[in-house]
């Protein structure tokens, strides 16, 4: 018997979904969301029968219906520190999504709209590797002061699906291998996977690591301190310079790294500075990874967007060539990655865990 899987990826602007028969793609399509549209709703939570109907009439309009569908996995939101895995959505996990407890974020609606549809046609609604996964040692979350534990927030479905890939493509079971594993997007994250475990990375989301084309990364703490009690931002712009508006986009007024380039080709010395110095800020980080693994490193495995760029990359592995290979992986396919969480489940590979 073929499952047919039903992915679903809410974004702020848009809703991907794609239709699986076991590890087969059917179809993949982006929903594009009016921002007109969407002002209508309060919040995110309040555009679930919104983008619930729009699944719905894509599915009818690639000559599907959900009657076909043997599960439902989603894009996991904001929710507490969690292992690795495929979990099945149940009441708790709605209730801390629908509050935004953790966090309002436009994954939030995926596990919402998976449980709707599942529960049409009474089959199981599942997500895999919330941003949330926290796989750390105990001595990587300590970070200087009592008051404040390093946690990990970052880029885990991709990077536990490109771990998988380097895996295999070592010849070795993923829990045997020691890889490092390096995300570089709009946010940038650099993990350590040993044993089957993400045991050390950065807070890619509330600056920590490098800066990234939107946010700033670590920072001198008493610098930071000073400007945050200065007055000349309010907590809420405080947050948008930290995660959304910091790194290359404050330095250069874009986050498109196909701008910098430009800029760079054109003989721009600031942007020349600012692309290499996120290319030097990536491979320095690195190297604190492969302390942490001691020097014994499998591989060094760049995924993400930038991973797309050459130049990028190759600055980085001039500089990292000495600790271990590295293996390119660009861009990221989510709505594989999902589909695949599903798949080992259903197949008995791994059990699904309850949240």
């Amino acid at each position: 018997m073929q499952n047919i899987i039903l992915v679903i990826n809410p974004g702020s602007t848009s809703t991907k979904i794609a239709l699986y028969k076991d590890e087969q793609p059917i179809f993949d399509e982006e929903i594009k969301h009016d921002a007109k549209e969407l002002s209508k709703y309060a919040d995110i939570i309040g555009q679930r029968k919104y983008r619930e109907e729009l699944i719905l009439k894509c599915l009818d309009r690639n000559g599907y219906s959900i009657d076909q569908i043997t599960c439902v996995i989603a894009r996991g939101g904001a929710l507490r520190s969690i292992p690795s895995g495929t979990y099945r959505v149940n009441a708790e996990m709605l209730e801390d999504l629908e509050s935004c407890v953790y966090g309002a974020h436009a994954s939030n609606l995926g596990a919402i709209l998976a449980q709707e549809i599942a529960e049409r046609i009474h089959v199981d609604a599942y997500i895999v590797d919330p941003i949330t996964v926290s796989e750390m040692d105990e001595i990587a979350t300590v970070s200087g002061m009592p008051d404040i534990k390093r946690e990990s927030i970052f880029h885990a479905l991709n990077q536990k699906a490109v771990a998988r890939l380097a895996a295999k493509d070592l010849g070795k079971p993923y829990k045997d291998c020691r890889l490092i594993v390096v995300h570089l997007g709009g946010g940038i994250s650099v993990g350590v996977h040993s044993g089957g475990r993400v045991v050390d990375v950065n807070n890619a989301l509330n600056g920590d690591g490098p800066f990234a084309p939107t946010r700033c990364g670590s920072i001198p703490e008493w610098s930071l301190l000073k400007l945050a009690l200065s007055g000349k931002y309010s907590e809420d712009e405080f947050k948008q310079l930290v995660m959304t508006n910091g790194g290359v986009s404050a330095y250069l007024g874009t986050s498109d790294l196909r701008e910098v380039k430009h800029l760079v080709e054109e003989g721009d010395k600031h942007a020349k500075l600012i692309y290499e110095a996120m290319a030097y800020q990536v491979a320095k980080e690195i190297g604190s990874c492969a302390a942490v693994l001691e020097g014994q490193v499998d591989a060094i495995a760049i995924t993400g967007g930038l991973a797309r760029d050459d130049d990028f990359v190759a600055m980085i592995k001039k500089r990292t060539s000495f600790i271990a290979r590295a293996l390119i992986y660009p861009g990221s396919d989510e709505m594989r990655a999902l589909a695949m969480g599903a798949i080992r489940v259903i197949k008995g590979q791994e059990e699904a865990h309850e949240y």
